[in-house]
């Protein structure tokens, strides 16, 4: 096919995920479950390539345009679940954000998670394409936490995480980690990664032997926790937005 035979504008589940309605692999589960039609025909591929969201809708309901892409930084307290709702019935941070975030913000979506117990900065974006380029182990975005941990290591130990480390089979990349005080036999320690795997500051610090009793993330990517205080959100400024965008697209190249 020529360039000039093929359809002109971008795959739908980019589209929708730019739009907020979910991030990309999300979109194309719900494409794949029958729940997104154009012109009411149920679409059977991620694939189709479209100009415009106009006669898309998602679960019968249509889509509106794009908004402008807002992202805000948000003080997670621990005991909160990073998820819109919890089968348990635990609190999530959708509760704690009803009241932390101005009136007509639009959806919102994590860009990675925290754990129940784990604190500090959690972004959030309307804009799933974004999301997704922030989460991506290949977009190399840091992720930097203090942790409060109870046993002994020493700096060499903590240095050789710079190499990687295999733990029960699962390997973790490059880990940037620096004692920064010690108190008795707890000590400070901020560690920065890049893949941000599941439970993974935690799983190799007690590789270390080391018990976690407090862990917060103080930096995502050129963003930092700084002295915003605990359950409180804010948004990054458009012209920080836009120029993280157009560092991830340099990088992508």
């Amino acid at each position: 096919m020529s360039q000039s035979d093929r359809p002109q504008g971008e795959r739908i589940a980019k589209l929708l995920a730019r739009a907020g309605v979910a991030s990309r692999r999300e979109v194309e589960r719900m494409i794949e479950a029958g729940r997104v039609a154009i012109d009411g025909k149920v679409l059977e591929t991620p694939a189709t390539i479209i100009p415009n969201l106009k006669g898309v809708t998602v679960d019968g309901k249509p889509v509106g345009r794009a908004e402008p892409t807002r992202v805000f930084a948000f003080h997670k307290p621990t005991g909160l679940i990073t998820a819109e709702y919890d089968p348990k019935g635990r609190p999530t941070i959708y509760a704690a954000l009803r009241n932390a975030l101005p009136k007509g913000t639009p959806r919102l979506m994590p860009i990675g998670r925290l754990d129940m117990n784990t604190e500090g900065l959690l972004l959030l974006t309307n804009d799933g394409e974004l999301k997704r380029a922030l989460e991506l182990p290949s977009s190399n975005v840091p992720r930097t936490y203090r942790a409060r941990a109870f046993g002994d290591v020493t700096q060499d130990q903590l240095e050789a995480l710079i190499e990687g480390v295999t733990i029960d089979g699962m390997h973790y990349g490059r880990i940037d980690a620096d004692m920064e005080r010690r108190t008795g036999r707890n000590q400070w320690i901020v560690m920065s990664i890049t893949e941000g795997k599941n439970r993974e500051v935690r799983r190799v610090l007690e590789h270390l032997g080391l018990e976690v009793n407090r862990l917060i993330r103080v930096g995502y990517g050129p963003f930092e926790l700084g002295d915003m205080p605990r359950g409180t959100a804010v948004e990054i400024p458009q012209i920080q937005v836009e120029r993280l965008r157009k560092q991830l697209s340099r990088e992508k190249k």
